[in-house]
């Protein structure tokens, strides 16, 4: 009876790598005695067999008087890498890749913006990015918890990385429902109306429209995330990243194939918006203009990789130890600025070619007024364009939102011990109420706020403002510090090597997250508060 029970227990120890005394500790029971005395032993004795006998015998005390042998670990996993890689990069992609990526391509020189944010991606967001998956594995435990784990001193920085999100979900369903809202109106073809210049000004000032496409799309995102991981987020991702791929690739193809003559009879094609698009543009560059294209560049990196804002440690702490962590990261980073470039090819190309490059300098305003015009300008097949546009942002839009839920519902269960159904419940009663008085923020709750940037905002704009300009910034040069100097990156770096797997970008990683990364962060900290103008 003594020698299966304990061949089975050794079996389960060593068929683990525990990096630490503590990540042993968390498979005990922490309030048991018993539980004390055995990680003392394990960390004492010299003779591995004695210890593996000690741990059984102790083991074999426990049951025998019923004290049951209990292990926490992660209720929900991802099925395999795939689930995770389609995951990750849903939340990655999204509506900046279709909106905030072109108009700052085209606002900083095409090609060299290009060119900065690829290198940008390659180096100090990979490092971000490691550190947030590897950590969220390691630890088994969203931002809270596992920066309470890495060092309970800096529990500090899991509560602001928590509070990120907190902030962001209060207006990202909002987005969504504006995106909702013109799907809609393209479906139904009222697409000649949605080109008019004071359509999108009157949609979200209305008092009841903006807030029904708000909760409705806030509905959608709460019910995937109610579902769990497997069957509710990695379900959803598995079908509708891939459709939302293809989707993206027909829209750039065809951008490519059309032409147009102005009222000059100047003819411009997509194909030569295209190479506007790829063609560096050195013309008046400056070395401050050189770091302004720069920290856009970074931070359009912080929008769209979701680093920071403990999404991908949630993620991270949903893998199974048997994925290669090295080729997943690699996967999520190829995906996200493949669908980032075509979205430039997809937008740049039907902007240029309608209203050349005056039409490049619409800004954030891209997507909701610069966008149907053109798509007007295209006929009968602009409807068409149109619809697959907007659903491919809906697709894009829930995945992102998708994922900054399941941080919070994450968080909530750790902090407050109760079930997902009920967490979601809970947060879904507060989001809809947030989504609502966000939508109205351009009505009956309109406010005009000078913010430190030197820009004015609304609600939402507030909102924005406080999460991605001040807390992310922040967070990540905090995080970097930890991780760099503190726990050293080691720590990581085990993890990337937990199932024998090489870390190719180990010396890059390390000098990033030490040396290069704090400077880069706190440069971009201070210039979006506005202190380095």
């Amino acid at each position: 009876m003594l020698l299966p029970l304990w061949k089975s227990f050794q079996s389960h120890i060593l068929s683990k790598k525990y990096h630490n005394g503590l990540e042993f500790l968390s498979f005990l029971p922490s309030s048991s005695f018993t539980g004390i005395i055995l990680f003392f032993l394990i960390h004492t004795s010299k003779n591995i067999c004695f210890t593996n006998i000690l741990s059984y015998s102790i083991l074999y005390l426990q049951q025998s008087k019923g004290e049951l042998f209990t292990v926490e670990k992660k209720s929900n996993h991802f099925s395999g890498q795939l689930g995770f890689v389609l995951a990750a990069a849903g939340s990655a992609v999204g509506v900046g890749n279709l909106w905030r990526f072109p108009y700052l391509a085209a606002k900083d020189g095409g090609g060299l913006f290009l060119i900065i944010y690829l290198i940008l991606v390659l180096t100090f967001g990979f490092a971000l990015l490691t550190s947030d998956i590897a950590i969220g594995r390691r630890t088994q435990k969203s931002a809270i918890g596992a920066y309470t784990q890495l060092r309970p001193r800096w529990k500090f920085l899991g509560i602001l990385t928590f509070l990120v999100p907190v902030l962001i979900m209060t207006y990202y369903a909002v987005i969504g429902g504006w995106i909702t809202k013109y799907a809609v109106v393209y479906i139904t073809g009222q697409a000649q109306a949605a080109a008019a210049d004071d359509y999108f000004t009157a949609f979200i000032t209305s008092s009841t429209s903006p807030v029904i496409f708000a909760l409705l799309f806030m509905g959608v995102t709460a019910f995937i995330v109610y579902n769990g991981v497997e069957k509710g987020i990695e379900k959803v991702s598995k079908w509708m990243m891939p459709v939302l791929l293809v989707l993206v690739v027909v829209i750039a193809v065809y951008s490519l194939t059309i032409s147009h003559t102005d009222a000059s009879g100047q003819l411009r094609t997509g194909l030569q918006g295209f190479l506007y698009y790829l063609t560096p543009d050195f013309t008046g560059l400056t070395v401050p203009r050189f770091l302004q294209i720069l920290l856009d560049a970074m931070s359009q990196l912080f929008f769209s990789l979701s680093v920071s804002m403990g999404i991908m440690i949630t993620y991270g702490s949903y893998v199974k130890p048997e994925v290669n962590l090295n080729k997943a990261i690699n996967q999520i980073e190829i995906f996200d600025t493949g669908v980032a470039f075509l979205a430039g090819a997809m937008i740049i190309p039907s902007v240029y070619v309608f209203s050349g490059t005056e039409g490049m300098g619409a800004g954030p305003s891209l997507m909701f007024v610069s966008l149907p015009k053109v798509f007007s300008a295209m006929g009968k097949a602009g409807t068409f364009v149109g619809i697959l546009f907007f659903v491919t942002a809906i697709f894009a839009t829930l995945s992102s939102c998708i994922s900054v839920l399941e941080s919070i519902t994450a968080n909530c269960m750790e902090i407050f011990h109760t079930s997902r159904k009920k967490t979601v419940l809970v947060l879904s009663a507060i989001y809809l109420a947030a989504s609502a008085v966000i939508a109205l923020g351009y009505s009956i709750f309109y406010v005009e706020v000078n913010l430190p940037n030197g820009s004015v905002g609304q609600l939402l704009d507030i909102m924005d403002y406080i999460s991605n300009s001040v807390m992310m910034p922040f967070i990540a040069l905090l995080s970097t510090i930890l991780i760099g100097w503190i726990v050293t990156p080691d720590y990581v770096i085990d993890e990337m090597e937990r199932n024998g797997e090489k870390f190719h970008r180990k010396k890059l990683y390390c000098v990033m997250i030490r040396f290069v990364a704090p400077v880069m962060m706190f440069i971009l900290f201070l210039q979006s508060t506005g202190i380095l103008s």
